[in-house]
């Protein structure tokens, strides 16, 4: 498994083989197996509890699998976790990657543009005027907030409107921003059309494909996936639907277990299988988040 050139595409290659992961109270997915080119739009789709988000955290290298193997962006996974996260970025992970309610728009994304600068700047780019500097960063996040479609002076108070203001889309679309300004191969999206009115959801649609078609490639959890995505089920026994024409079709199964029950990292895997709590889920995601 080689790692991809700077000639290749932007987006990320995905491909899953037999990919599981378990946690302390059992399988959160297990068998999970698809191929995804680069600009692919991945819908995981099934219901909430069946292995969606651990699936998505897994792929972008923020959960480690127990069995088979996965590879992104020619990183395999579990080995090169690392370098998954660093060419992959987290929209909305409840738990793991929320919004402030109390921050503004601008808030956010000053603080993630300065952020990015910072970790993944040169030497050289540091070095730079502070007016050079400054000019970058708006340019970055003009970048971002005119990719995630996200009108700025169509808000309350503009950039100003604090995130507990913003309609459930408007959230979507600055979550997915403040993503794009790391420029990533591949976005990550979780509960993509959570309380979304239909025309929302088709709005959100229609942006997810919009990034992939600029070729980064999308993974995306979802209640019900597009007919045009490649999907990706987490039914206990169920069988993905057929892909579209020039994907590969998905076939993933969970296990008995609440999916948000896996452990993060290296935590060892339990043979039980006991029922699973909400309060379980919430520690398993939150301890994702300090990881």
């Amino acid at each position: 498994m080689g790692t991809e050139t700077e000639e290749q595409p932007h987006g990320a290659a995905v491909v899953a083989d037999g990919f599981g992961l378990k946690g302390p109270r059992g399988w959160a997915f297990r068998q999970v197996s698809f191929r995804a080119e680069p600009g692919a739009l991945v819908a995981i789709e099934g219901p909430s509890g069946s292995g969606r988000t651990c699936l998505l955290l897994a792929l972008t290298g923020r959960m480690k699998a127990k069995e088979g193997h996965a590879e992104v962006g020619g990183f395999a996974l579990p080995r090169k976790m690392a370098a998954v996260r660093r060419i992959s970025a987290l929209g909305q992970v409840p738990g793991v990657s929320e919004l402030d309610p109390a921050f503004t728009v601008a808030e956010h994304l000053r603080e993630r543009a300065l952020l990015q600068r910072r970790y993944d700047g040169s030497v050289r780019a540091l070095l730079r005027r502070p007016a050079e500097r400054a000019a970058t960063t708006r340019a970055r996040i003009e970048e971002a907030v005119a990719a995630a479609g996200l009108d700025l002076a169509a808000l309350p108070k503009g950039e100003r409107t604090s995130v507990r203001d913003l309609e459930r889309l408007e959230a979507l679309r600055l979550s997915i921003a403040l993503a794009l300004i790391g420029r990533p191969r591949l976005l990550a999206v979780d509960d993509t059309d959570l309380k979304l009115s239909d025309a929302d959801r088709a709005e959100a649609w229609a942006l997810l494909r919009s990034l992939a078609a600029a070729g980064t490639t999308v993974l995306a959890v979802c209640s019900e996936a597009p007919e045009d995505a490649l999907r990706v089920t987490t039914l206990a026994g169920e069988t993905a639907p057929e892909a579209p024409e020039g994907h590969a079709a998905a076939d993933t199964t969970t296990g008995d277990t609440d999916a948000d029950q896996a452990a993060v990292g290296e935590t060892a895997a339990d043979d039980t299988t006991d029922a699973t709590t909400e309060e379980g889920a919430a520690d398993a995601l939150a301890e994702t988040g300090r990881a």
